[in-house]
């Protein structure tokens, strides 16, 4: 049976697991889709030499950047992110080749794009430094608009939650959360910008699927800012993997 599967720690509430298993379900596919929570990303290895049928892997938490050395290539995309979520396996004369992808700008891109207003949403602030940012901050600027790392640790150009103040604020009208601050069981969290700061020209755009409505967007809503998740952006990023697999 074709096997597919997610590398990551931890795997607590897996969207790809559910979509795949479903996908093949009703589309009567003969395959499977595993976890695979591996404590550290030297695993990688085994995995692919137990199971022989395993023919593509989506990559999350904490191993976007990590599994790169790993690999044998990387498609030009992924590359210029510096980031992967999809390696495509494949097996010629007992020989394994790792290739990988970024589909998460696809569906970042895809998802995001509809609710941008391109003489209000210029500039927009990047809250989290992991791989998951790095896909985000490659669409922004390909969908033109410039950006700006936020983090609680200080390194030259990348600003601190008390860096916000409300000029900054006023400048940067699209807020997207790439941490992963927020999701269940922690739905009392939130990043620590200055939401009294945030208007109806506001743009908040959330990764984490996981409540619908974190505290981050219920915030912003309530300011008047537009809103929304990474469900679709998971969706859109989960399709474009599977036809990374399939091409």
């Amino acid at each position: 049976m074709k096997t597919f599967g997610l590398i990551g720690f931890p795997l607590k509430h897996s969207f790809s697991y559910r979509f795949f298993g479903e996908k093949f379900k009703k589309e009567e596919i003969d395959a499977q889709y595993l976890n695979f929570e591996i404590a550290n990303i030297g695993m990688l290895s085994d995995i692919v030499n137990e199971y022989s049928k395993l023919q593509g892997l989506n990559v999350t938490i904490p191993y976007k950047e990590q599994v790169i050395p790993l690999l044998d290539e990387m498609d030009t995309t992924a590359a210029a992110i510096g980031a992967v979520n999809v390696i495509k396996i494949t097996r010629r004369e007992g020989k394994v080749h790792l290739k990988g992808y970024n589909s998460d700008l696809i569906g970042f891109q895809r998802s995001i794009s509809p609710l941008l207003d391109p003489a209000i949403h210029l500039k927009a602030l990047i809250l989290g430094t992991g791989g998951g940012s790095k896909a985000v901050e490659y669409g922004l600027k390909h969908l033109g608009l410039s950006t700006q790392y936020v983090s609680r640790t200080k390194r030259d150009g990348v600003l601190t939650y008390d860096e916000l103040t409300k000029d900054v604020m006023d400048e940067y009208k699209v807020i997207v959360n790439a941490s992963p601050v927020g999701t269940f069981p922690n739905v009392d969290e939130c990043p620590n910008i200055p939401y009294e700061y945030i208007g109806k020209d506001h743009l908040l755009f959330d990764l984490v699927y996981n409540p619908p409505l974190t505290k981050f967007l219920d915030l912003g809503e309530r300011r008047g800012a537009k809103i929304k998740n990474g469900a679709e952006m998971l969706e859109l990023q989960a399709m474009a993997a599977w036809e990374i697999w399939n091409q």
